[in-house]
């Protein structure tokens, strides 16, 4: 799994003792960086690269949003030019990347003119009311919301498993489009299954999620820190994000119930694997549960399949696969963990073995963990628009 070391600077990151707990970053401080007399501040950073493609982050000053910059640095990403949009609450707001000082513009019904992809993570809302104008102005919008990954007719994209489902949509065409990014949880758990699926179809897939405060954005990330440190002292813990104690304790996903008892989460892991598998057919149920990990999902998969596949012809196809490591040490009792994932861009795959209730070789159960905001959200992304090049 590749470390990454370039993390960009910004008044919503610091490394502190919290950094064991996150795998990463401090969500704490909002307070905007005061600029030295020397640093150049601007609105838009241009970059050396006077072909690559003119960049929009929608929600910049998010968890996600400030992955996006990570990632678009650590990558190269041969951007001609960068502009940042928020809400206007935190227009004005001062971030350093890649050694520019550069200001948080207002998100507008005129920020994309000229832009040439956009990248949105700013909620369902902002999606549905500024993806279709960002488009109409010419902008390719990689959406990182739920808005539109079930609409017909838009790409719901994971580079590695079905990039063709995007083959229509490039810059270089001079017209605008949108790409959705799949749901964190459906990411992970497709890295890890469709190596597998496409040696030997799967007919069904159960799915338990332990997912991670960083699937609920920075200010959940926090109050898991907050809860912990007034647990541990004694203390009633702060309940705004969840409205119950989350440190110390775990529950059923807070997105809303539906009428077949299921709850949004679960839904999109059955919907979406179907759509991007581009099979209707397969079977898929999944539970989804909210755990005191400050960031990276696990996910506990059962499958089964068409034709045998037994777990040494499964681990030499996961080993193969790219954006998978294998962490399957029976010996060590070493497997995936969420704390040993966060930061990296692999999903991580273990525990792989037999399905002992399922005869011939057809079943198989695996563990897998994936960092919710790298390859969960932002990697994926960046790595669509590098596609769209």
């Amino acid at each position: 799994m590749a470390s990454h070391v370039r993390p960009v600077s910004t008044q919503l990151y610091s490394a502190n003792h919290s950094r064991l707990l996150r795998g990463g970053y401090d969500f704490s401080g909002t307070a905007s960086v005061k600029c030295s007399p020397h640093q150049k501040r601007r609105v838009i950073s241009m970059s050396h690269n006077e072909h690559g493609p003119s960049v929009a982050v929608v929600g910049v000053t998010g968890a996600v949003g400030q992955e996006f910059l990570s990632v678009l640095s650590e990558r190269n990403f041969p951007y001609r030019s960068m502009k940042l949009l928020a809400s206007k609450r935190s227009a004005g707001k001062h971030i350093t990347f890649e050694g520019e000082e550069m200001v948080v513009e207002e998100l507008t019904e005129n920020s994309f003119h000229g832009i040439d992809i956009a990248l949105f993570s700013a909620g369902g809302s902002i999606s549905k009311k500024f993806g279709p104008l960002a488009v109409d102005q010419g902008t390719i919008v990689v959406d990182n919301s739920s808005a539109f990954r079930m609409d017909e007719g838009i790409p719901l994209v994971i580079p590695e498993v079905n990039l063709n489902a995007m083959d229509h949509i490039k810059v270089n065409n001079k017209k605008g489009g949108l790409i959705a990014n799949p749901n964190c949880s459906t990411i992970i758990c497709l890295m890890a299954v469709t190596p597998l699926h496409r040696h030997s179809r799967v007919k069904r897939m159960v799915v338990s999620t332990y997912q991670a405060a960083s699937g609920a954005g920075a200010a959940a990330m926090a109050e898991l820190e907050q809860q912990t440190r007034e647990v541990l002292d004694g203390k009633p813990p702060t309940c705004n994000i969840f409205k119950r104690q989350y440190a110390f304790n775990l529950f059923s996903h807070n997105s809303s119930l539906m009428e077949n008892g299921y709850n949004e989460e679960e839904m999109k892991l059955v919907k979406e694997t179907r759509k991007i598998w581009n099979d209707p057919a397969v079977k898929v149920t999944a539970t989804c549960i909210r755990v005191p990990v400050m960031r990276a999902h696990a996910e506990s998969i059962n499958l089964e399949f068409e034709e045998p596949l037994d777990e040494d012809s499964a681990r030499e196809l996961l080993r193969k696969a790219a954006g998978v490591v294998v962490v399957d040490d029976r010996q060590a009792n070493n497997f995936p963990t969420p704390l040993e994932v966060s930061n990296r861009d692999d999903v991580a795959v273990g525990r792989v073995r037999r399905d002992i209730s399922q005869e011939g070789n057809k079943g198989l159960d695996i563990f897998v963990c994936g960092d919710q905001i790298r390859k969960g959200a932002a990697l994926n992304a960046v790595q669509i628009a590098e596609k769209l090049l």
